[in-house]
């Protein structure tokens, strides 16, 4: 008599075999950034549920229409990609950790200045956010070759018409602060739903005595597409990442983004920002 067929076997676990892995956190987090008020936190890769055939469902069967958005509904959904963003800049930051600089005490300049969250900036912008305490507790506690005495500086402000402007930076001691820049824009750009479109551009916006660099990236937020302009700066006692997101700008040409301008912006916030120790 044959043998009748077995049933397919389960086979141990491969810890080295290749396929999707949930996130990791890095060194800096990330933990995840509360979304803004009215908006339910969004994560890589999530999207609206589905029905059969990958299409959300009405009862018997008929598909639903997608809503439509209005131009406040799509700012809102793009802050929630810039709140990630901002928590993903502290994996760039992460990748100072993996430095192999061995600086020495003398290389790190005095602290003679701090990052402040006033409750407004540029006049126009409120703080909504103030998340220094939480999430820049990672950025306070890793371990970094290249930065001595972190303190976090994280905010989101909101101002009219739905504009969002993010800031996610830290003071301290830097003896890279150009590395320490660069590296910012490199990890604001990891997210598999972030495409750099315009690669880093340095600008010296007059009257401002630090080198602010910008690119421009193209961010999926639920089915949704949007551009995502952004600036860094980093000097001897702080470092930072900044994002202002409107209706304009979010449906632009990403290439007809003006840099200059938003480098002006950001020279401006490090100027509200950064005051004096003491």
């Amino acid at each position: 008599m044959s043998t009748p067929p077995q049933p397919p076997q389960p086979q141990p676990g491969n810890p080295y075999a290749s396929g999707p892995m949930p996130p990791q956190p890095g060194p800096y987090g990330p933990p995840h950034a509360a979304a803004p008020q009215g908006v339910p936190p969004q994560y890589p890769g999530q999207g609206p549920a589905q029905g059969g055939w990958g299409q959300p469902q009405a009862p018997f069967g008929q598909p639903v229409p997608p809503p439509r958005k209005n131009r406040t509904g799509l700012i809102l959904g793009i802050v929630g990609g810039v709140v990630l963003v901002v928590v993903l800049i502290v994996g760039g930051l992460a990748f100072l950790s993996k430095s192999l600089y061995d600086g020495v005490e003398s290389s790190f300049p005095e602290a003679k200045y701090k990052l402040t969250v006033p409750k407004t900036l540029l006049g126009d912008y409120n703080l909504v956010t103030d998340s220094s305490a939480t999430e820049g507790k990672e950025v306070e506690e890793t371990i970094d070759p290249t930065v001595r005495d972190a303190k976090a500086a994280i905010a989101q402000y909101e101002g009219e018409n739905a504009s969002v402007l993010v800031v996610s930076g830290f003071h301290g001691r830097l003896s890279d602060p150009d590395g320490t820049r660069d590296l910012i824009l490199e990890g604001a750009v990891e997210d598999p739903n972030t495409t750099l479109v315009v690669p880093p551009k340095d600008f010296r916006p007059a009257g401002h005595d630090v080198t602010i660099s910008c690119q421009v990236a193209r961010s999926k937020d639920g089915g949704v597409t949007s551009t995502l302009p952004m600036c860094a700066w980093g000097d001897g006692n702080t470092a930072s990442f900044v994002a202002v997101v409107t209706a304009e700008t979010a449906v632009m040409d990403p290439k007809k983004v003006d840099l200059a301008s938003v480098a002006e912006t950001t020279a401006k916030v490090r100027a509200e920002m950064r005051k004096p120790i003491g």
